[in-house]
């Protein structure tokens, strides 16, 4: 019984995001903490990820967005800023990480949201 709550598509959604939050804060920390290594290319979430994401949701199959594992991996766009052939832009990082950090708020809110109601429905008490 107790699975089925949390097994929903919505609810494996929102923690999946989550997942992908955290693992795009560990790609921006590693890319700013290479900021002055040579030859480094910056590292994201890959490219391809938020379309099975976004499908997988659509379809509403939560086994299909469980199956779901974001990875890491070179950003092919991102263009040298420096003459060594690093491609970190740190204004950028920091505005990805600003985003990053605001998306990742919102995603634990549904996920506390959601943990909130079931509380109040077992305890009969809100808040």
């Amino acid at each position: 019984m107790i699975d089925a709550l949390f097994s929903q598509a919505n609810y494996v959604a929102a923690k999946r995001m989550l997942d992908v939050s955290a693992l795009r804060h560990q790609a921006i920390a590693s890319n700013i903490s290479n900021i002055e290594t040579p030859l480094y290319r910056r590292v994201d979430i890959a490219p391809a990820f938020a379309n099975q994401l976004r499908e997988a949701i659509a379809s509403g199959d939560s086994a299909r967005i469980s199956a779901l594992t974001p990875t890491l991996t070179p950003d092919d766009k991102a263009v040298a800023v420096r003459a060594d052939g690093n491609t970190v832009n740190i204004e950028q990082e920091m505005a990805r990480m600003t985003q990053n950090t605001v998306e990742s708020s919102l995603e634990t809110h549904l996920i506390t949201g959601r943990l909130l109601k079931i509380r109040a429905a077992i305890t009969g008490k809100v808040g």
